[in-house]
């Protein structure tokens, strides 16, 4: 058979097949990112059926999808936006560091991987998914909860991050040495502080430059400019993924919308190729052996997301409840681990399989982790208090008979006192006396006390104020 012949028949079977497993994981309401992992792992090398014709298509097409995921992270946010999230979040962010990069990057030493392998290993851990986390909060129902700013903001100081770690990593793997690193993260820092600065200063003029009303001329003169750049930074080996993420930034208003409009199912399709690709190029046989590892580096890197959540949204005021839905809201690994973890397999080729193994885990536990956090922890703290409270009640009762005071568990999972005071009746809401009014129950989001309504809407850090889609 022809070459291109085979090629347009693997080709055609990939998208296709892609696009079935997609709509699999949307009507189970998951992620399609673990699926294209599997799918990669299945026709990759050592899988059930190795592509031939089409690896050095998919390889370009993985390119192009990391450079498009970039792209339209930067368009999501305005340079006003990523500067007011610096200067008001940045403690959360140094936290987010040491609790979610550590774990990987002593896990990687105590597996013997050596510097680069550390600081591979320690980004896969760190960042959270933007994309499964925006997901996520739309189909629960919480952009306009008081926490999800904050988690926005911590998405926003990982993502800008990313325009110094990838540089340096790019470095590390290439063998520059200390003074090769130190010189291109002198180069990108200076390049993100040159690019935030004409966003700010001269953005108008910048999208100006590039609108047109033809979506068209929109859309080649956008994309190009990107892989040009993206070009330009791999030469000077900044990333070309960072290159795509300062070209977002740089671009505002309307521009970005429409930009970002015509992107997305270019976007799309490309970081599916992406997945597909790094799967490909992970040998199935190597996972079982590090499924231990990614099973333990995954529970503990889920505390510490955790735990960061909380620290965040204790900083903005919010109460337990909100604290909890942020920490288990920003559990998600998935498209960025990923990317990191593809820069490094050609200098540790070892962490291919861990990554996968670890991404395929908390792309799945994540959005459970979302929405079970909260309510899980709330009934723990319910039993604990509830027990307390009728075992002092019984020591302090004669021949322990619990006294009358002490009423049964409220029933539904009503709140209890340690999630907040219960604010005295009015006239319009007291409960009538009666066998059911131990049944009443408190506002689902009851903050704790000396904090605003948890369910207040709150800004998006989206441009222009708009939702995350």
């Amino acid at each position: 058979m022809h070459d291109t012949t085979t090629l347009l028949i693997e080709l055609g079977a990939v998208i296709l097949g892609l696009g079935l497993i997609g709509r699999l994981a949307l009507r189970f309401g998951l992620s399609p990112i673990p699926l294209y992992l599997l799918a990669g792992l299945a026709f990759g090398q050592g899988g059930l059926l190795p592509l031939k014709a089409s690896e050095e298509f998919v390889g370009v097409g993985a390119e192009i999808g990391v450079i498009l995921l970039l792209l339209l992270l930067g368009l999501e946010y305005s340079a006003s936006e990523l500067v007011t999230s610096l200067k008001t979040q940045y403690p959360s962010g140094m936290v987010d560091f040491v609790l979610n990069a550590v774990p990987g990057a002593v896990a990687a030493l105590l597996l013997g991987w050596g510097p680069v392998g550390a600081v591979a290993l320690a980004g896969v851990t760190w960042i959270s998914s933007s994309g499964v986390i925006a997901k996520v909060l739309t189909d629960l129902g919480r952009l306009g909860n008081r926490e999800t700013p904050v988690i926005l903001s911590v998405l926003v100081i990982e993502d800008l991050s990313m325009a110094v770690y990838l540089p340096l990593l790019t470095a590390l793997v290439a063998g520059a040495g200390l003074a090769g690193g130190s010189l291109t993260l002198l180069i990108a820092l200076g390049t993100v502080g040159i690019v935030l600065y004409l966003a700010l200063r001269h953005g108008r003029l910048i999208s100006r430059a590039v609108s047109s009303d033809n979506p068209e001329m929109l859309l080649l003169v956008v994309l190009g400019m990107t892989l040009l750049v993206a070009g330009v930074a791999q030469e000077l080996q900044v990333s070309a993924a960072v290159g795509a993420f300062l070209v977002g930034i740089a671009l505002s208003g309307e521009v970005a919308e429409g930009a970002e409009r015509l992107l997305t199912p270019l976007r799309d399709l490309f970081a599916a190729v992406f997945f597909v690709f790094f799967g490909l190029s992970t040998d199935p046989t190597e996972i079982p052996p590090v499924l231990v590892p990614a099973l333990l580096l995954a529970a503990v890197t889920t505390v510490s997301k955790i735990g960061t959540g909380w620290y965040a949204a204790r900083r903005a005021g919010i109460g337990s409840r909100g604290r909890l839905r942020a920490g288990g809201t920003l559990v998600a690994r998935g498209e960025f681990s990923i990317v990191i973890a593809g820069l490094a397999v050609g200098t540790e080729p070892r962490i291919g399989p861990i990554a996968t193994a670890y991404v395929l885990i908390l792309v799945i536990v994540g959005p459970l982790a979302a929405r079970y956090t909260e309510p899980v922890v709330r009934r723990l703290n319910e039993r604990r208090t509830g027990g307390s409270a009728a075992r002092a009640a019984h020591a302090g009762s004669p021949h322990g008979a619990p006294p009358h005071s002490v009423e049964p568990e409220p029933a539904g999972g009503a709140a209890t006192a340690t999630d907040a005071p219960v604010p005295p009746p009015g006239p319009s809401d007291a409960t009538p006396p009666g066998p059911d009014a131990s049944a009443a129950r408190l506002p689902e989001d009851e903050p704790d006390a000396g904090t605003a309504p948890e369910d207040e809407p709150g800004l998006s850090t989206h441009r222009g104020g708009k939702p995350l889609p």
